[in-house]
C-alpha cells in the first residue's frame, strides 16, 4: 500500500538510528529485513521500531552465516548498518563484496563521526556528537550546564533523517545511473545542518554563543514556557508582530514596556511580568483561553497527555497495537498511505531469497 511498496531493505541489528530508519521505510511499504545476531541481542519487550520487520537470526561469526548474508544483501535494494568503519568489511560484507553481484545496491552507513576523520574508530553517543556540533553548548538556561535533548537532536535528526535522506535520494539517481552507491551519514554532519539557521542568524549579528540570549533559546519573553498554578507549563512563541499583538491583548499586557519586543535588554523584565500573569491561571485555564487562537500557545504536555491531546486524535497521531501506545507513521499520503503493520517475528532465509529473486 505505501509510497515504498515493493523496495527491499536490509537492516543489519544495531540501536538508535538505525532501527528508526528501518521502521520508517517499513511503515512506507518496504519489505524490511533484519538480520540479527544468532545469539540474540538485548531488544527490549514491544520494541516499536521493530513494527513491520521481519528478522532473521544469522550467526556472522562463522562462514554459512556470512554466506546467509551475502545472499540476503545482493537481493536487496537497500542495505543500512550502524556499526563502526571497517567493522563490515571484516565481515565480508562491505560495499565492494558487491559490486558485481548488486551493482544497483544502496549502501547506507550510519555512524556517529562518519567513515573517515580522526574520531571515526571512537566510541561516542547522541550526546557527544551534538555536543561536537555546538548544538548542544546552545541548549539550556545560561550560567547553568548545557541540557542534553534526549537523542532526539542527533540520533534521529541528524542521523536517522539523513541516512533516509540519503538511501532514497541514491535510489532516485539509480534509476537514471543504473548504478548503486554508498551514502556516508554522520550524526555530527547531519546535526551541524540542523545548525544552519543559527550561522545565518550569526552572520548578521542576530545570534550569540552565550546561552539564553538570544531569539529561540528561552532568552526572549515571547519564546519560553511558564509555570502555572497548578506546578504545570505552558509554552508562548509570538514571534511575528501580529501574534506578539494578540499574545498581549489574551494576557492582559498592557503595560507600555511590551512595546519593545525586539530590545533584549528589556526581556528578563517582561519575563518576570508574564510569569506573575501565567501563575495566576490553571493549565487547562490557559488552554481554554489561548488554544487555538494565533497567540502561538500550546501545553507542555508529558508523552502520554500527547495522545489524548483532541488534535493529535483528530489526526489519528498515535495508535494502540497490541496494548502498545506508538505513534502512527508519519507524513500522511493522499494516494498510497502508510500502515502499521506488526513484526513478522522470526522468518526464514529461504522464504524471503524466494519471494526476493
Amino acid at each position: 500500500m505505501g509510497p515504498l511498496s515493493g523496495l527491499k531493505v536490509i537492516e543489519m541489528s544495531a540501536i538508535g538510528p538505525v532501527p528508526l530508519a528501518g521502521m520508517l521505510l517499513a511503515d512506507m511499504g518496504a519489505d524490511v529485513v533484519i538480520i540479527d545476531k544468532a545469539n540474540g541481542s538485548f531488544r527490549f519487550p514491544n520494541d516499536i521500531t521493530r513494527r513491520g520487520k521481519r528478522v532473521i537470526e544469522v550467526d556472522l561469526k562463522s562462514e554459512q552465516g556470512i554466506e546467509s548474508a551475502k545472499e540476503l544483501i545482493a537481493a536487496a535494494d537497500i542495505v543500512i548498518e550502524g556499526f563502526r568503519p571497517g567493522v563490515m568489511e571484516r565481515l565480508g560484507l562491505g560495499p565492494e563484496a558487491f559490486e558485481n553481484s548488486n551493482p544497483k545496491l544502496i549502501y547506507g552507513r550510519m555512524t556517529g563521526w562518519g567513515q573517515t576523520g580522526p574520531l571515526a574508530q571512537s566510541a561516542g553517543h547522541d550526546i557527544n556528537y551534538i555536543a561536537l556540533t555546538g548544538a548542544l553548548h546552545a541548549i539550556g538556561r545560561a550560567n547553568e550546564n548545557p541540557v542534553p535533548p534526549l537523542n532526539l537532536v542527533g540520533d534521529y535528526g541528524g542521523g536517522t533523517m539523513f541516512l533516509i535522506m540519503g538511501v532514497l535520494a541514491a535510489l532516485h539517481e539509480s534509476k537514471h545511473s543504473g548504478k548503486g552507491q554508498v551514502i556516508d551519514a554522520a550524526i555530527t554532519e547531519g546535526t551541524a545542518n540542523l545548525m544552519s539557521l543559527f550561522y545565518t542568524m550569526n552572520s548578521v549579528g542576530l545570534w550569540s554563543a552565550k546561552r539564553e540570549s538570544n531569539l529561540l533559546d528561552s532568552a526572549a519573553h515571547f519564546y519560553d514556557t511558564y509555570k502555572t498554578q497548578d506546578d504545570k507549563y505552558v509554552s508562548l512563541g509570538a514571534i511575528e508582530p501580529q501574534f506578539y499583538a494578540l499574545m498581549r491583548e489574551k494576557l492582559g499586557l498592557d503595560d507600555d514596556d511590551f512595546d519593545a519586543q525586539n530590545n533584549p535588554s528589556k526581556w528578563p523584565k517582561l519575563k518576570a511580568k508574564i510569569a506573575e500573569v501565567i501563575a495566576t491561571k490553571s493549565r487547562e485555564a490557559w488552554c481554554q483561553e489561548l488554544e487555538g487562537t494565533d497567540a502561538c500557545f500550546a501545553p507542555v504536555l508529558d508523552y502520554l497527555e500527547a495522545v489524548e491531546h483532541p488534535h493529535m486524535q483528530a489526526r489519528d497521531a498515535y495508535q494502540t497495537i497490541d496494548g502498545v501506545v506508538q505513534p502512527a507513521p508519519s507524513p500522511k499520503f493522499s494516494r498510497t498511505p502508510s500502515q502499521v503493520t506488526e513484526p513478522s517475528g522470526d522468518s526464514d532465509i529461504t522464504a524471503v531469497l524466494e519471494e526476493w529473486s
